[in-house]
């Protein structure tokens, strides 16, 4: 069984568990988040226990850090939605493993009686692909806000909008890995190696 859950980036002098928000799980930090390795700069990423974290905390890192932030909310490490948000007030928004993502999205027909019997059905492969088709779609323009995001944190990237398509058009066994590596391409200084 994978990991579910949030990583939460952002940028801060201060260890990210010492924002307001997250007071209550400061007695025992371990047993409900753990940091990453930081990044240089001051970039840092908390891994939270399912449950911890609300989507509406992300404007307040923000406003908290003084930086743009992002998080991604992890299922079973099968798939993750990314959220992100900049001191404008900008958002931006990414699937990672799109045909996950697809299956978690789709929708079971109002007619379908027993969903277990729709999935081996030539209706179901077709509408799993229509909604691939949809998340693909939504990649340039995502790709797009990423970059626009990454050089509002302050990160001089020379990424590529072709290859962060790429990099959201990848499958994992781990998304969290996907995520890292989404950091990674957008520019953002990498974490030491232990």
């Amino acid at each position: 069984m994978g990991f579910s859950g949030h990583l939460v980036f952002a940028r801060s002098q201060r260890p990210l568990l010492e924002a307001p928000f997250f007071a209550d799980i400061a007695p025992e930090p371990d047993v409900e988040a753990h940091e990453w390795p930081s990044r240089p700069g001051g970039w840092q990423t908390l891994q939270l226990k399912h449950g911890i974290w609300e989507y509406e905390m992300l404007s307040g890192l923000v406003e908290w850090t003084g930086t743009p932030a992002c998080v991604a909310d992890v299922s079973d490490s099968a798939v993750a939605f990314v959220a992100g948000l900049d001191a404008e007030g900008r958002h931006w928004h990414a699937w990672l493993n799109l045909d996950n993502a697809a299956s978690v999205l789709l929708e079971t027909p109002e007619d379908v009686d027993d969903e277990s019997l729709w999935f081996d059905t030539p209706d179901f492969e077709l509408a799993l692909a229509r909604k691939r088709a949809e998340l693909d779609a939504e990649v340039p323009t995502t790709a797009r806000h990423a970059l626009a995001w990454a050089r509002a944190a302050g990160v001089h990237t020379t990424a590529e909008q072709h290859h962060i398509e790429e990099l959201l058009r990848t499958h994992s066994t781990f998304a969290e890995d996907l995520f890292a590596s989404l950091l990674d391409e957008l520019g953002f200084p990498e974490a030491p190696r232990p």
